[in-house]
């Protein structure tokens, strides 16, 4: 099914544990049923620099500074966005991330305390003016969310940050809701704020809702695989 002659990016961002990945899965399995070409990616990743670089920064053992952090950060980005999600879009398919550069301005700006015009700039430079078409922000408190994380799995080097790092990562999310910062940052694109806290199913057709009210295009496809 052809859906637009560019593809859409729609990208999952919250908090470690708000079920950003579960959602993006539940997501897609709708658009496959649909016929909808669409393809997954997650940040940092997606290709062969992407998943080197994930490795290190996941590591419990890696010791990396901030600056360093938010920078390996940017190059997995850039690698992903010129060798893989442009030239999705630019054929027509719907991209779903597990997180972007939201995710960089609250973890590295509000959680690691790096200036916010150095990381703007830099991711900038990294998305080479690629928006958003839509953010789904799954809003969950950050303590909630590390108890999910861990009884996933063990903790990676993120996680493993502390509490009031969390905090701060949490208070980010729920200033980009906002309309005023929205507007402020024309860059991240439309943001729609979701419950996070339901079950999955409940959080599932919450997220429907926010794409098919976006996407017009898209409303007999999902209805229809719903």
């Amino acid at each position: 099914m052809s859906v637009a002659t560019r593809g859409r990016l729609i990208v999952f961002e919250g908090v470690e544990g708000a079920g950003k990945s579960t959602q993006l899965e539940r997501l897609g399995g709708h658009l496959a049923r649909a016929g909808v070409p669409h393809r997954a990616f997650r940040e940092p990743g997606g290709t062969a620099l992407g998943d080197a670089i994930r490795g290190l920064l996941l590591d419990p053992a890696s010791t990396i500074s901030a600056r360093a952090e938010a920078l390996l950060f940017m190059a997995s980005r850039a690698e992903l966005v010129s060798g893989e999600l442009r030239p999705a879009l630019e054929s027509g398919t719907i991209v779903l991330l597990d997180r972007f550069f939201l995710s960089t301005y609250a973890y590295q700006i509000a959680g690691r305390g790096l200036a916010e015009g150095e990381v703007r700039s830099a991711n900038a430079m990294a998305t080479d003016g690629l928006v958003p078409d839509l953010t789904i922000l799954l809003t969950l408190s950050a303590d909630v969310g590390l108890e999910r994380a861990a009884r996933r799995s063990a903790t990676d080097r993120i996680e493993r940050s502390g509490r009031e790092f969390h905090g701060r990562v949490e208070r980010a999310f729920a200033e980009f809701a906002t309309r005023s910062w929205q507007a402020a940052h024309a860059e991240c694109g439309p943001i729609v704020a979701v419950d996070g806290s339901g079950e999955a199913g409940t959080v599932e057709s919450l997220v429907l809702d926010a794409v098919t009210s976006r996407f017009h295009e898209l409303r007999g496809a999902l209805g229809a695989a719903a």
